[in-house]
């Protein structure tokens, strides 16, 4: 995407306070993701990865440190539609078709719908629901609901994508054809992406390079540059090149 913008995370720290008990969910990480890359970021439950979205939205604060989306602050950068997001859950409202979720976005920025019907349409073709566009969630298929929680992240024509476990509640097979859709998709847009993922092969598949995180505290222990070409095919999944990089991040969060 033109105008791609990075994600800077400098010296973060940041502490939570659960039932007493102080929780230090990130202890001095620093991630540089430069504009136009895709990034994974891989680690066990409570290793910070989801806090660490949550700064770079700016619905949460660091204790300590500074995040900037695009050399802004990341409150700016959601409010000017510089961001967008998708989670595990498409959350789609179940009264609107798929062409009024996908502007939904829009309509709290207070973009006018009319006027970005082009758009829309071509964010529907885009994630491969040309047909579908008056269809209600309860008549898509699962992988069809996160192709339309996908382009409601584009809609705004972001230069930052964060992807909070977007495929999770897949199955195995569905799962790897919507990384060959998202990686489809992210090689057109080229926006800036940062995406959480327990998946191993999902990491190595879709990213430029794998962040693997430990916990207690949250910090980041390895970066495994992906050097693999793209486009990459379903054929890379049994690569001998391809495994030897799932077994390095097995290793790095086994702690070898």
């Amino acid at each position: 995407m033109a105008g791609a913008s990075g994600i800077q995370l400098e010296d973060i720290s940041k502490t939570f306070e659960a039932r007493g008990v102080t929780v230090e969910a990130l202890s001095r990480v620093s991630l540089d993701c430069p504009p136009g890359s895709f990034t994974a970021l891989i680690g066990p439950s409570g290793c910070g990865k989801s806090t660490i979205l949550r700064l770079a939205l700016g619905l949460d604060r660091p204790d300590k440190g500074s995040v900037a989306i695009g050399g802004v602050a990341p409150a700016e950068a959601t409010r000017s539609g510089m961001t967008g997001v998708a989670f595990q859950d498409a959350a789609l409202l179940p009264w609107r078709s798929v062409e009024k979720n996908i502007a939904l976005p829009l309509d709290v920025l207070g973009r006018k719908h009319v006027d970005n019907r082009g758009k829309i349409a071509e964010l529907i073709a885009l994630v491969g629901l040309k047909g579908f566009e008056a269809a209600l969630p309860s008549e898509l298929s699962g992988g069809m609901r996160q192709r339309v929680a996908i382009a409601r992240a584009l809609v705004t024509g972001p230069r930052v994508l964060f992807l909070d476990e977007p495929f999770g509640a897949l199955d195995q097979i569905l799962r790897k054809q919507m990384n060959i859709e998202l990686q489809r998709i992210w090689m057109e847009t080229r926006a800036t992406t940062l995406l959480v993922t327990h998946g191993i092969d999902e990491a190595v598949f879709l990213a430029d390079r794998v962040v693997v995180m430990q916990s207690r505290p949250g910090r980041i222990s390895h970066v495994v540059d992906i050097d693999l070409p793209r486009p990459r095919r379903r054929e890379l999944f049994n690569d001998p090149a391809f495994h030897r990089l799932e077994a390095e991040i097995a290793g790095a969060l086994d702690g070898r």
